[in-house]
């Protein structure tokens, strides 16, 4: 019995539909280890593929959503390595939130000083005039 000659044309979509799925895994692994946000259009452009075709694919679609952007509230999804912040940068806003913090208390300090100095200036004033409606 000789081969059947409509084999390789039976066999090219399913070797293209694996080559896409692979594009998309690769795309989407990219994306995440490079720290871009990874969406549906995002992952589909670094692929060379269609973004209607990804939203057929369930295990794929679903791997977009967890990292996608719409979950990152979600304190039980965890934020993906690449797009954690790193202790330096940390360190650098908690430096920047202290020295804001000082600032704003040196700021208040110092209003707080003008208030009670015009208060004064003000009973003084009232005071001397005889208007001063304590006594």
């Amino acid at each position: 019995m000789d081969p059947d000659p409509a084999a390789p044309l039976a066999e090219a979509p399913a070797r293209r539909h694996e080559l896409t799925r692979a594009k998309a895994i690769q795309a989407l692994r990219e994306l995440d280890r490079a720290g871009t946000p990874v969406t549906f259009a995002a992952v589909a452009s670094a692929a060379g593929i269609s973004p209607s075709w990804l939203y057929t694919q369930a295990d794929i679609r679903s791997q977009i959503q967890r990292l996608c952007g719409t979950r990152n509230s979600d304190p039980a999804v965890p934020v993906p390595p690449g797009q954690r912040a790193t202790d330096t940068s940390l360190r650098a806003r908690l430096t920047a939130a202290l020295d804001r913090n000082k600032q704003l208390a040196d700021e208040n300090a110092r209003l707080r000083r003008q208030l009670a100095r015009a208060l004064g200036d003000q009973r003084s004033a009232r005071t001397r005039s005889g208007n001063d409606p304590g006594r």
